[in-house]
C-alpha cells in the first residue's frame, strides 16, 4: 500500500484547521515540502507541545511525505521564540534535505501565503494554492498523523490546548467526539460563572456559548473568556448591527488596508473599499465587493487595525458570500509584488494580545499524558473539506476503537472516520454517529 493510500485509510486531514484530506496532497509531485509549525494564533500552544513531546513522530511524518511527493528540499517553518521545540525537531532530521525557516513572533505567520514566501521567496498567484509554486504545506500535527497512518493507526484523537479562564491551562489529546464540557473539566474546570468559548483561536476561530459541542479532527484548542470580555462583546454582535455601525462611522482612513497582510504581500485586498459597499447600497456595490475576494480572513482589520472599532472582516464575509451567489470571481490584473513597507508593518504578537486584552492568559499549557475518557462520543460526519462521510455502521453495532464507522462517498473528496472509543452505536444519522461505552 502506498503512503497516500495509508493516509486515506487512516482518515488524515489537515489538522491545522482547514481539514483538507491529506491523501490528496501526498499524491502531488513538488519541489518543496513545508511543515507549518508557526502556530500564529494568540494563546494557542498545541503545536509547540506536540513538537516538544513527539518530535520523532512529527519528523518521521514529514520525511515520509517528503519521499511521497518527490520533494527536493524541505522547510520547517517555526517561530524563533519556540527554540526548545525547534531543537527537539532538528535533533531528528536525518535526510540532510530539510532545514529550519525561523519566523518572527508576528501575526499571521502561519498563513500559507506568508509561509511559502518566507521559506521559498515565491509568491502564490491570486486565488492560487501552494501547489501552483511547487510547494506542499502541512501542519505539524498532520505530519504526526501521517507517521501514525504509516503504522496503520487511524485518526481518533485530537491535540488541543486549553487556556484562558480555566484552572489548569494545559495541552492534551482528546477523543474525537468528546464534548467541550468534558475537555474543559479535564483542564480543571472554568474559573468564571458566565463565559464564551473561542474555538480554534482568538483571531480566526469562532465564538460559542454551547459546551455540548464536540471535538473534531480540526479543533485546535479552546480559549475561555468571561462573558463581559471585550472579545465576546465584539464577536457576538449581529451582522445587521455591525453593518449599521460601519455605515455610520467608517471614515475611509484605510488603516485596515495598510496593515492587511495579504495587501502587503501584493494581493489586491482592500478592506476599506469593501466598507464603502455599506454606504453605497444603491450603486457600485459589486465593484467595491471585489476587493474582498483575495482576503485570508485573518481578522486583523476588525480586531486590530480599525481605530473606530468597526468590522471590515465581517463586511468581507458578506461580500464573499454575495460574490459566490452571483458566481463572480475577481481577477487581479496587476502582478503580485511585495509592498516596500511590508516588514515595517508586521503586527507583533504581544502588541496584538495587549490590544485584545488577553495578555494575562498568555501562560504555558504543559502537555498532559492522560486524556479525557468520555462515556459517550458524538462523532460528526462532516469534519473535513469535501462531502460528508457516510455511515457504515447501524444502531446496536458493537465497535472497537479505531474501527471504520463512516466512509467516503464513491468518487467524492472526503475522509474516512473511525470510532474514538470502543462501545455500542446508539445513534446514526446523516449528521453524526453516537457511541456509548459498554
Amino acid at each position: 500500500m502506498t503512503l497516500d493510500e495509508k493516509i486515506f485509510e487512516a482518515g488524515v486531514v489537515g489538522a491545522g484547521g482547514a481539514g483538507f484530506p491529506a491523501h490528496v496532497k501526498a499524491k502531488s509531485n513538488v519541489e518543496f515540502l513545508i511543515a507549518n509549525a508557526a502556530e500564529c494564533e494568540p494563546l494557542m500552544h498545541k503545536d509547540f507541545e506536540l513538537m516538544l513531546n513527539f518530535a520523532p513522530d512529527v519528523v518521521k511524518g514529514m520525511e515520509l511525505l517528503f519521499e511521497s511527493v518527490g520533494a527536493k528540499k524541505g522547510f520547517f517553518g517555526i517561530k524563533r521564540k519556540n527554540i526548545k521545540a525547534a531543537e527537539e525537531i532538528e535533533k531528528n532530521f536525518s535526510s540532510g534535505k530539510i532545514e529550519m525557516t525561523f519566523l518572527g513572533d508576528y501575526y499571521p505567520a502561519g498563513d500559507e501565503y506568508e509561509l511559502v514566501y518566507d521559506a521559498t521567496g515565491r509568491l502564490i498567484p491570486p486565488h492560487g494554492i501552494p501547489l501552483d509554486v511547487g510547494c506542499v504545506v502541512n501542519n505539524v500535527e498532520t505530519m504526526f498523523n501521517i507517521a501514525n497512518a504509516e503504522q496503520g493507526i487511524p485518526v481518533t484523537k485530537k491535540m488541543l490546548s486549553v487556556n484562558g479562564a480555566v484552572k489548569n491551562p494545559s495541552a492534551f489529546f482528546a477523543p474525537v467526539g468528546a464534548t467541550f464540557k468534558e475537555v474543559l473539566e479535564f483542564a480543571g474546570g472554568v474559573t468564571v460563572d458566565d463565559y464564551g468559548i473561542l474555538v480554534g483561536g482568538v483571531m480566526m476561530g469562532r465564538l460559542t456559548f454551547d459546551d455540548s459541542e464536540v471535538v473534531t479532527k480540526t479543533t485546535g484548542g479552546l480559549i475561555v473568556v468571561p462573558r463581559e470580555h471585550y472579545l465576546v462583546k465584539r464577536l457576538n454582535r449581529s451582522p445587521r448591527e455591525m453593518n449599521r455601525i460601519g455605515k455610520s462611522a467608517c471614515d475611509q482612513c484605510s488603516y485596515c488596508t495598510e496593515l492587511c497582510p495579504r495587501y502587503l504581500l501584493g494581493y489586491d485586498v482592500q478592506p476599506h473599499k469593501v466598507m464603502r459597499s455599506l454606504e453605497f447600497t444603491k450603486s457600485g456595490k459589486e465593484y467595491w465587493n471585489q476587493f474582498a475576494d483575495l482576503c485570508s480572513m485573518c481578522g486583523l482589520c476588525t480586531l486590530y487595525s480599525c481605530p473606530e472599532g468597526l468590522f471590515p472582516r465581517e463586511a468581507i464575509i458578506q461580500s464573499k458570500q454575495e460574490m459566490r451567489k452571483n458566481n463572480f470571481k475577481y481577477e487581479q490584473k496587476r502582478p503580485v509584488k511585495v509592498h516596500p513597507m511590508k516588514e515595517g508593518r508586521r503586527v507583533p504578537m504581544k502588541q496584538l494580545m495587549k490590544k485584545l486584552n488577553i495578555l494575562k492568559y498568555d501562560v504555558p499549557t504543559p502537555f498532559k499524558g492522560e486524556m479525557p475518557e468520555p462515556e459517550t462520543v458524538k462523532i460528526m460526519l462532516k469534519q473535513h473539506v469535501g462531502a460528508p462521510s457516510k455511515p457504515v455502521v447501524a444502531i446496536g453495532d458493537v465497535v472497537e476503537k479505531g474501527q471504520l464507522i463512516a466512509d467516503v462517498p464513491q468518487g467524492a473528496l472526503g475522509a474516512k472516520i473511525h470510532s474514538s472509543i470502543s462501545g455500542k452505536v446508539t445513534h446514526v444519522s446523516d449528521e453524526f454517529i453516537r457511541i456509548r461505552k459498554m
